[in-house]
C-alpha cells in the first residue's frame, strides 16, 4: 500500500485511515482491542470529532498519547461542531482532555456550511489560528458535505486539509474539488466512501480510493471483522481491474440520482421517523442481507412515515439537499409491496 502525502500538512501516512465514528457503538473493551489491532496492522491517521459521543475517550485510551516516542507515529484529527469562538475553544479543551494529549495533529471545522475566514466577523478562524500558534493544533482543517463550499475552502487558499464525501459513486464535479486539492496542495480526506453502507464490497472501494494519490479514506469500523477486511489491503492493495471497472460502471447506473447516504444529520425527527434507515430502505433490503430490514421491529419503524407532517425540518439540516419527505413515501410504498409479495428482493 502507497503512503499518501496529505498536502501542505507535510503528513505522511498509509492510504487507509481510521474513521471512529462507529466505535462510540462498541463497549470500551471492543474499541481498545480494535483501535491498537488498527495501530499493529499499519494504519496511522484516526478521525474522530468531538460530536461522537465517547470515541475521542476510546482513542485516548487505547493510545498513550502523552509518550512522545509513540506520539510522533500516529496522527490524531479531530473536530468541532461550535460556531463561536467560545464554543470553539470549550470543544478543543474537552477534546485534549479526552484524547490525553496536548495537541491534535489535524483540527476541523466540522459540517460547515460557510467558508470561515479571517475577518468575517465570526472569530473562527482567528480561533482556530490561535489554537495552532499555541501549539495546540498542528494544521487548519475543515469538512463539509457542500460542494460549492468545498471549492471555496480549497480555492481560498486558508485550509490545509478538506475533509469531503468520496466513494465511487460520486459525480464528476467531486473528482475535479480531488484534483483541485492536488493543485493546491490542499490534503484530502474522503469520508463516506461506503456511502453509508450502500457500497458492499470493499476490495472495490479501496480499488477505486487507491487510484488517486492524493486521497486518504478514512473507513468507520465497529468491528474487528471490518477492521481485518482493511488491514488486508495494507499488503495486497486492489487495483482498479477491467472487471472492477465495469462493477462500479453498473453500480453507477444503479445508484444514479437522489438516494439517501445515511448520515443522520437530518436527525432527530420531531415525529419519530428513523430517517436515515428509512429515506434508503429501498437500497438496503435489495443490497444487504433483507431479514433485518423486513423484520417486524423495522416494519414498525417504516409505519412511522405515515405520521410525518411534512414541516421538512430533515430537508433543511440535510447536506445533500434531498426532498427527504418525498424520498420517505416513495420508500415506503415499495417496501408495502415488497412485504405484500409484489415484489421480490
Amino acid at each position: 500500500m502507497r503512503d499518501v502525502l496529505l498536502g501542505k500538512t507535510g503528513i505522511v501516512a498509509p492510504q487507509n485511515g481510521f474513521g471512529a465514528l462507529p466505535i462510540q457503538r462498541a463497549t470500551d473493551e471492543d474499541a481498545r482491542a480494535i483501535l491498537r489491532r488498527a495501530y499493529e496492522g499499519g494504519m496511522r491517521y484516526f478521525d474522530t470529532a468531538r460530536a461522537y459521543t465517547d470515541s475521542e475517550r476510546k482513542i485516548g485510551e487505547a493510545f498513550d498519547l502523552s509518550n512522545p516516542e509513540f506520539r510522533k507515529n500516529i496522527y490524531i484529527a479531530t473536530k468541532t461542531m461550535g460556531r463561536t469562538p467560545d464554543k470553539f475553544r470549550a470543544d478543543l479543551e474537552e477534546s485534549l482532555a479526552n484524547l490525553k494529549t496536548d495537541y491534535v495533529d489535524v483540527y476541523q471545522f466540522h459540517m460547515v456550511d460557510t467558508c470561515y475566514r479571517p475577518g468575517d466577523g465570526s472569530g473562527m478562524y482567528e480561533a482556530m489560528q490561535e489554537a495552532k500558534e499555541q501549539g495546540r493544533i498542528r494544521h487548519i482543517a475543515i469538512t463539509t458535505h457542500k460542494l460549492p463550499i468545498a471549492f471555496e475552502i480549497v480555492e481560498s487558499g486558508l485550509y490545509e486539509l478538506l475533509q469531503f464525501p468520496f466513494s465511487y459513486l460520486s459525480a464528476e464535479k467531486d473528482i475535479e474539488l480531488v484534483k483541485l486539492c492536488k493543485k493546491n496542495d490542499v490534503g484530502f480526506v474522503a469520508m463516506k466512501s461506503l456511502a453509508g453502507g450502500l457500497i458492499n464490497k470493499s476490495e472495490v472501494a479501496m480499488a477505486f480510493l487507491a487510484d488517486f494519490d492524493n486521497v486518504m479514506p478514512i473507513w468507520g469500523i465497529q468491528r474487528m471483522s471490518e477492521l481485518e477486511e482493511w488491514l488486508a489491503f495494507m499488503d495486497e492493495t486492489p487495483e482498479l481491474t477491467p472487471e472492477i471497472r465495469d462493477f462500479i460502471s453498473k453500480e453507477q447506473d444503479e445508484l444514479s440520482g437522489d438516494f439517501c447516504r445515511g448520515c443522520g444529520y437530518c436527525m432527530p425527527c420531531p415525529k419519530g421517523i428513523l430517517i436515515n434507515n428509512c429515506a434508503r430502505m429501498s437500497l438496503m433490503v435489495r443490497r444487504a442481507p433483507s431479514a433485518y430490514w423486513l423484520s417486524p421491529a423495522m416494519q414498525e419503524e417504516m409505519a412511522k412515515i405515515d405520521d410525518c407532517v411534512n414541516c421538512r425540518q430533515c430537508t433543511k439540516k440535510c447536506p445533500y439537499e434531498l426532498d427527504t419527505p418525498e424520498l420517505l413515501k416513495k420508500n415506503y410504498a415499495d417496501y408495502k409491496k415488497i412485504l405484500a409479495g409484489e415484489i421480490e428482493v
